[in-house]
């Protein structure tokens, strides 16, 4: 036997550019195309997208409108969910969303944001 692989410990490849912070914030969203706005609450977010958890599932490859509201800012990306997966023992969904469009002053809004979050910690 192998003595020298024996120790070793998987570590999945992380392949978000942009590290994600917890934080728990009001979030409205719309799939785009209908006439229906949804109320959650954020699990975690960066600069590239964001997650949360709904009791309505979205297939991946969706559009939704986002206003996500952080702290004196209401942020309004166009987003692309990425991934959608049922939560074991729950009616609920967690749903993995990349922003294709956001405003340029409402990113740096939103970078300085999770940094002053992550100095919390």
């Amino acid at each position: 036997m192998n003595q020298k692989g024996a120790n070793m410990v998987f570590i999945p490849e992380e392949k978000r550019r942009f590290p994600r912070i917890k934080v728990r914030l009001p979030l409205r969203y719309q799939v785009r195309g209908t006439p229906e706005f949804n109320n959650v609450i954020t699990e975690d977010i960066s600069l590239s997208g964001i997650g949360f958890a709904s009791d309505k599932f979205i297939a991946p490859a969706t559009k939704v409108m986002l206003e996500i509201n952080a702290l004196l800012h209401i942020l309004t990306p166009i987003g692309r969910v990425a991934w959608t997966a049922s939560s074991p023992h729950s009616d609920k969904y967690h749903s993995g969303v990349e922003f294709v469009q956001l405003d340029r002053n409402q990113k740096k809004y939103l970078q300085d944001f999770i940094g002053m979050q992550a100095l919390r910690v």
